[in-house]
């Protein structure tokens, strides 16, 4: 078995604060420039349909003295309300945040849209979307299954909004900021759990702890958001898939650098250091109101079985789940999650995705409505297994990191599909072997 030793400074810019600064920069004032910007297919997508929309935006490479490069994305605009009505359908190819995120400005547009992507993202449900647009006045239509196309008929009079989310979604929480910033007035929008806080940040909004524990995001409507820098920091997702080959693999040790350690995103490094992995958090600051640093990760083949059924955590590691459960299987043979079924809609139903093919690799795994178990492990598997990926990224690196540990040798369907939101993903892990 290889050992995987290093440093990593190329991780993937963060996904979710690309989106965002994206968005932001087409409804502000004036210039917006993001430096580091993700070149991974979501956020293209983003940028994609804001052209369509008319916005006035340029990306354009920056390169280091090394010979790498970083993407800088430079957005002008007059604010809220300088869209322009689309020509044809805004194609969000496999980018659920895209979708999600940006119907909440396009119900504030006085003019009708169409959202729709690839045949993963048509199929996932969009009735979330649509239930808080109708009630601040946009006209929302879905397909039968209450899925896209997203066909939107916005309005300038929007109406402002006290809403309450039925489960912790940071998308669907911002796509309701995103529509209450266009507002006649002063909205509300509480959750249960704190999910991932991102775009207040950069928006500076107010988030009022209630006496009942909830938490409320308070939105002035029709908001003059002013033309800012952003600088994206690596993004903690993908950092997930490489602490997970460092801990997997003995005599390994590696760093990576500038991760973005926003509490809302790291919960799995909590987790993951309760069971007994080797990991330090090195050089932490705050930049731009988000906490970064450095995540130090050693070989750790004693770690304890992860067991996660508190909704707090789940809510807040949601995305490294699969590779969690992966990891927890390799080292321990074990694995247990409830109050997960948020899971099953996902690029694909990630639960039944991380039981098959664990079970195709010889884990004995029970499958719930709401999670799953993996109890133990048949006769070792070798030779040549076919994996699904499903399409979805997450599920494919989750088993490609697999993949370098166990005897068996994995055959992943569609292993491009990585390119979503970690492009350099193969680059990195090669780059790391010894």
């Amino acid at each position: 078995m290889k050992v995987y030793k290093g440093e990593v400074s190329s991780l993937p810019p963060d996904k979710s604060i690309s989106h965002r600064s994206a968005l932001i920069g087409a409804i502000a004032e004036g210039t917006t420039e993001i430096s580091n910007f993700s070149g991974g297919f979501d956020n293209q997508s983003t940028l994609g349909v804001l052209r369509a929309c008319g916005i006035n935006l340029r990306q354009e490479k920056v390169t280091a003295r090394n010979g790498s490069f970083t993407r800088k994305v430079v957005i002008h605009s007059g604010g809220l309300w300088s869209f322009t009505k689309p020509e044809q359908e805004l194609m969000c190819n496999n980018s659920g945040s895209t979708m999600r995120m940006f119907a909440g400005i396009l119900a504030a547009q006085p003019f009708e849209s169409t959202l729709v992507g690839d045949s993963s993202l048509m199929r996932r449900p969009m009735q979330r979307v649509a239930n808080p647009l109708r009630l601040m006045g946009a006209e929302v239509a879905l397909s039968p299954d209450n899925t896209a196309p997203v066909i939107i008929k916005g309005t300038k009079n929007l109406q402002p909004i006290n809403y309450e989310l039925p489960v912790p979604s940071a998308q669907v929480k911002s796509l309701v900021t995103f529509a209450a910033l266009h507002a006649e007035g002063e909205s509300r929008i509480v959750e249960h759990l704190p999910s991932r806080n991102h775009t207040e940040l950069m928006l500076g909004l107010h988030v009022e702890e209630l006496p009942d524990g909830r938490f409320s995001v308070i939105v002035p409507g029709k908001m003059t958001v002013p033309a800012k820098p952003f600088h994206i920091p690596g993004d903690p997702s993908a950092a997930c898939f490489v602490i997970a080959l460092g801990l997997l693999s003995p005599g390994s040790e590696i760093l990576l650098e500038n991760v973005c350690l926003n509490p809302t995103r790291t919960g799995y490094i909590d987790v993951l250091a309760g069971a007994g992995a080797g990991l330090s958090l090195e050089n932490v600051s705050m930049k731009g109101g988000e906490k970064i640093g450095d995540i130090l990760v050693c070989s750790s083949l004693s770690m304890h079985p992860l067991r996660i059924s508190d909704p707090a955590v789940v809510a807040n590691i949601i995305d490294e789940i699969p590779m969690l459960a992966v990891l927890s299987a390799c080292v321990t043979g074990e694995f247990e999650l409830h109050n997960a079924a948020e899971l099953r809609a996902k690029e694909s139903d990630r639960i039944s995705a991380v039981v098959n093919n664990l079970e195709r690799l010889g884990f004995v795994c029970e499958e719930y409505a709401d999670g799953f178990a993996v109890t133990g492990k048949g006769a070792e598997v070798k030779g040549k297994v076919p994996i699904e990926s499903y399409d979805d990224h997450r599920i494919a690196m989750s088993f490609a990191i697999a993949d370098k540990v166990l005897p068996a040798e994995l055959d992943i369907s569609d292993a491009e599909v990585i390119g979503v939101s970690f492009p350099n993903f193969f680059e990195i892990i090669e780059g790391l072997a010894h």
